[in-house]
């Protein structure tokens, strides 16, 4: 069964516009094909002091994977492309490449190691801006 899939990918280190590129690239072959993405928005860094601008955008993508099969997925790009660390107990750092799930179907998970949706997603402009560009509600509006 193919599901909808919203990610967001932030990258603030390197060629920002090629890890973006690399990172689509990764999730058409790890995650599934990417039916829509948004335009890139530059923004500060949140939750942290850094001298190095974010380029963020949205994707959606139609995928087989469970929640937590995209979850380990997106985690694997991450690495693969030079992620050394996560996030934890909110203290966040540079990264090369950040990919976020933010919605699934209209499924809600709350697990210790995966929420959906994103539960901070809505107090981030640079999180909503680019993810209201392509939504869609696929329930009701492609059928």
């Amino acid at each position: 069964m193919e599901h909808v899939a919203y990610l967001a990918l932030g990258t603030n280190l390197g060629d920002r516009e090629r890890n973006i590129n690399e990172a689509y690239r990764r999730i058409e072959l790890a995650v599934g094909r990417i039916v829509r993405r948004s335009q890139p928005y530059r923004s500060a860094p949140w939750g942290f002091t850094s001298q190095n601008e974010f380029v963020n955008t949205a994707v959606c993508c139609h995928t087989t994977l469970s929640p937590h099969q995209l979850l380990a997925a997106t985690q694997r790009i991450e690495r693969e492309m030079g992620r050394t660390e996560k996030s934890k107990c909110g203290e966040y750092h540079d990264r090369i490449i950040d990919i976020d799930i933010l919605l699934y179907d209209d499924m809600t998970v709350e697990e210790p190691d995966l929420h959906i949706p994103h539960p901070l997603m809505k107090e981030r402009p640079f999180v909503m801006i680019p993810l209201e560009e392509i939504y869609k509600d696929e329930q009701t509006n492609d059928k």
